[in-house]
Order: C-alpha cells, then structure tokens, then sequence
C-alpha cells in the first residue's frame, strides 16, 4: 500500500536541513547523542541550540533550515516558538517531558518515525500565534510572541480582582474574579482547560476568553474570531498582580494599565505525522473519556471479586 501524500504535505530538500533545538539538561543531550547518528543518516544538521541563543538564528533567517526537531516537553515547544519570532519553521517534536501534547514523537518510536518525516510524508498543521502588548500610560512597553495564553493572575495578597474586557474597542464586562485568560486554541489544553474553557481544535483561527474562579454563576467561557483585538484593564490590581504569557512572568500590572491580545503575523507549525492524528492526541495523553469507563470497570471487578 502506497501512502498518499496530503494537500499539506511539505516540500523541502531531498536530504532535509534541521535545527537541534531543546532544554539544556543532562537526560536531554543523552538522549540527542543517542539520535544523532540516526538524525545524520537521513538529514543535514545546520545548526543546533540547547540553551536558545542567537549562534544558529542565521539558519532560519536565511531559509537553510527545512525543520526543527525539538528535544523536550511543551514548555521546550512554547520556547521554541517564540525564539522562531517571525521566521516560523516547522517543528517536530521528540517527547522528553511529561505530558507531550506539542511534543507528540515518544523517543523510541522516532527512528521509526523520522525516515518518513524526511521523504515528506506527514503533513503541516498551522497554528494561531499573538502578540501580547502591555501599554503604560498610552505607551508599549512589552510586545511578546506567544503561543497557548495571556493571563492576568490575582497575585498576593489573592484578593479578587474585577478585569475589565473590551473587544475592538467595545467594553464586554467585568470579571470578578482570580484571573482571566486569554488563550489560543493550542492553548486550550493548558491553563484555560483546567478553569474550565472547552476545547478547540489547535488550527481553528480564535481565541478563547475563560475567566479563573469567577466570582458568579453566570459567566462562561467565550469564544471569538482571532482577527479581533481583546484588551483587558485592572483598575485596583493587587500588589503581585501579573501578567503571564505561556507561563512566564512578563509585567506587574500598575493602575491604568492596558493588556492588549491580538493576532500575530507568524503561524507556529507543526509536524503531524501519519497515525497521529488530533483525537488520538487527546486520547492518549488527556485520557479523554477513557478514565471513567476504566474505573466504572474497576469497580465492578471488584464487586464481583468481593461477591
């Protein structure tokens, strides 16, 4: 059986040009030296950056690099992508973390795995990426790249907050509440997940707004079009209270100020191969209506053992 290559199938160099990308640890490089010989078999190292420096930039800034192949978790995905700015490459990545929702290829199946990346046969799947911009008295003074979310966290002393949301310029409501979260759909797996906001598939263009421990019944999560502009404005934040982009710390926020969420010109892209699909993704690694049917099956097991 001949395998059938989708629309979005990539098109690069008969032997491919990649970047060694990953967090800088011991487990990491053991397992990159272990590969290598492997990687070099199929494909052409121009560079390699364990620590994120600037050394190897020139190999995406001047298109000689076809991929990147990342060693590590999400949290080395999310660093990638921001350390890629605006020249985006695809990105495989080899899965050293825990959860592994980015970062899909598990170690042992990837020499399995990387021979048909290489001849082209898995497919692109573009990713939203925004730009957070922080204004202080009508004036930027942060402008980041991000990936999963913008959030707005209470912080010390921990005392609600009310978050003030305009979209296009248009005042929506005041959250009372522990934090408000402005995610992508990538990452509505992450944080908005777990306060509650529903899931969207990782290429859909829109942004999902999801407030932390609101403090009424009435507020759910909403979901909008990406080509938007969402601002969010704390007119009494506590003294800790921050703004946090893919889980990093950016800016205390003051009175008056202005967080700003809008589409970024750069898509994140990630290879997908064959088999490895979405749905399998949730599956396997959020256990995605599997835990209560293997529990219900427990339980009954062991009634019957007790019986």
């Amino acid at each position: 059986m001949t395998y059938e290559l989708p629309k979005s199938a990539p098109q690069w160099h008969d032997q491919p040009r990649v970047l060694l990308l990953g967090a800088d640890k011991a487990s990491i490089q053991k397992t990159v030296e272990r590969l290598r010989h492997y990687i070099n078999q199929h494909a052409i190292v121009v560079g390699e950056d364990f620590a994120y420096e600037s050394d190897v930039r020139s190999a995406v800034d001047d298109q000689r690099a076809d991929f990147a192949i990342v060693f590590g978790g999400d949290g080395s995905i999310l660093r990638s992508a921001k350390w890629l700015g605006s020249h985006q490459i695809p990105v495989l990545g080899v899965n050293l973390g825990k959860l592994g929702f980015l970062a899909d290829v598990p170690p042992h199946e990837f020499e399995q795995i990387f021979p048909s990346i290489c001849a082209g046969q898995c497919k692109l799947v573009d990713h939203l990426m925004f730009r957070c911009q922080v204004f202080q008295k009508d004036q930027c003074i942060h402008d980041v790249l991000g990936l999963n979310e913008t959030t707005i966290q209470a912080g010390a002393p921990f005392s609600m907050l009310d978050i003030d949301l305009f979209v296009d310029q248009e005042w929506v409501t005041s959250y009372s509440c522990d934090g408000l979260i402005v995610s992508t759909p990538v990452g509505s797996t992450a944080h908005s997940l777990s306060a509650g906001g529903p899931i969207l598939r990782k290429n859909l263009q829109a942004f999902v707004i999801s407030a932390i421990s609101p403090h009424t019944l009435t507020v759910r999560p909403v979901v909008d079009s990406a080509d938007r502009t969402y601002e969010m404005r704390v007119q009494r934040p506590n003294r800790d209270t921050t703004v946090v982009i893919d889980g990093q710390p950016v800016h205390a926020l003051q009175a008056g100020d202005k967080v700003r969420v809008i589409k970024a010109d750069s898509q994140f892209q990630l290879i997908e191969v064959p088999d490895r699909g979405y749905y399998r993704t949730l599956r396997e690694k959020l256990g995605w209506g599997g835990r209560i049917r293997k529990m219900n099956k427990r339980r009954t097991d062991d009634d019957s053992s007790s019986s």
